[in-house]
């Protein structure tokens, strides 16, 4: 089967699709809508994955350049004969494609086109229907984005939900506790610094824990268009000694952070099944997370983590001081964390989920010719 992987830029999510779709029978070509500035995955596209030089790929993704993005994948379409595109975000690659008028598309929703960007204004809603309603199969990796994009025409019976997962081998506990450990509590975050993830709620959380006790920091990883937001909430707070910036990491050195940590966070507003919360799992971190409704198909309050109200600085605080009042229940916590992925986002099994998507998208295809 010749496939066409298209995708807005190259991130780990990318890269653990790839590499599995590399060892395959199948003949995999990739396409790639944009350059993005801040790329945090380090590894080379994998060699048997043929990357495709077109029209995107070089810079931003503008509306403006829609004709021309069309006009030049109806030509790699023509040159490639594809059996299937495999498209996502839904209001960028799967639009692009689905102007194209090639069939079979999975189109793929990567949690915040149908969490956030749809509801930016009526002409992303416009777009997310329309698409939707021209996919052949739909696949994501939560039943809330699954059950919106039903909302927006997609046939539910062409439609697969399957977490993402990790590697477990990779994303493991330490195998022995982490200096880091002796040295207070620590709170860890790697989500990007950007609005929809909620990490100046983190940050103002941070300065009223860190008010009440001096022996918690926290340890920040990437960055983001909040980063000014967010160091000022930190140095007016008076704790910005208190907080670890580490900057871009690779995904082989990820899993050491995470052994670093007591805890992790997420303050998200919005997502799919986070495959940051599934790393830190995995690794055997408890987890605190907003209680949005895809954090809450993964952390059971007080089993393997806790959630909070969305959105309410106070309350991160204050279950952040529970957590830490719980602190020899944590190893307990820690071993259901890795427990949960154990059995639900084992990436090298779930991976299978997604062969068995393209082929229903080929089998729907020809039963509607």
């Amino acid at each position: 089967m010749k496939i066409i992987y298209f995708s807005k830029d190259y991130s780990p999510h990318d890269y653990r699709f790839l590499s599995a779709l590399s060892e395959t029978e199948h003949e995999v070509y990739y396409l790639k809508l944009e350059k993005n500035l801040r790329q945090v995955e380090d590894r080379p596209v994998p060699s048997n994955i043929q990357q495709i030089l077109w029209a995107g790929g070089r810079g931003q993704f503008r509306w403006r350049d829609v004709p021309r993005l069309v006009l030049d994948l109806k030509r790699v379409i023509k040159e490639i004969k594809p059996d299937l595109i495999h498209a996502g975000p839904i209001q960028t690659c799967a639009f692009i494609t689905v102007l194209t008028g090639f069939h079979p598309i999975l189109t793929m929703s990567w949690g915040f086109d149908l969490m956030d960007d749809v509801n930016k204004n009526s002409w992303m809603e416009r777009i997310t229907r329309y698409v939707l309603c021209r996919s052949t199969f739909f696949t994501s990796d939560a039943n809330i984005t699954r059950d919106k994009a039903v909302e927006y025409g997609m046939n539910p019976e062409h439609t697969v939900v399957f977490p993402w997962g990790v590697d477990l081998d990779h994303f493991s506990p330490p195998s022995r506790p982490q200096k880091s450990r002796s040295k207070g509590f620590t709170l860890f975050c790697n989500r990007a610094w950007e609005t929809r993830y909620g990490m100046d709620i983190l940050a103002k959380a941070f300065v009223k824990v860190a008010g009440k006790r001096d022996d918690v920091n926290l340890l920040l990883l990437g960055g983001g268009s909040q980063g000014n937001a967010i160091r000022n909430i930190v140095l007016n707070g008076g704790v910005h000694d208190r907080v670890q910036f580490g900057g871009q990491v690779s995904q082989t050195d990820l899993p050491r952070w995470y052994h670093m940590a007591d805890i992790y966070v997420s303050p998200s507003h919005v997502d799919g099944s986070s495959v940051s919360l599934m790393e830190a799992l995995a690794c055997g971190l408890p987890a605190l997370v907003s209680d949005i409704p895809a954090n809450k198909e993964w952390v059971s309050e007080g089993l393997n983590g806790w959630l909070f109200p969305d959105g309410d600085a106070d309350a991160l605080a204050a279950k952040i001081l529970t957590a830490i009042a719980q602190s020899k229940r944590l190893p307990d916590i820690g071993r259901a964390a890795r427990r949960s992925v154990q059995e639900r986002a084992n990436w090298k099994k779930n991976f299978a989920k997604l062969l068995e998507a393209y082929e229903q998208t080929i089998q729907l295809y020809r039963r509607s010719k």
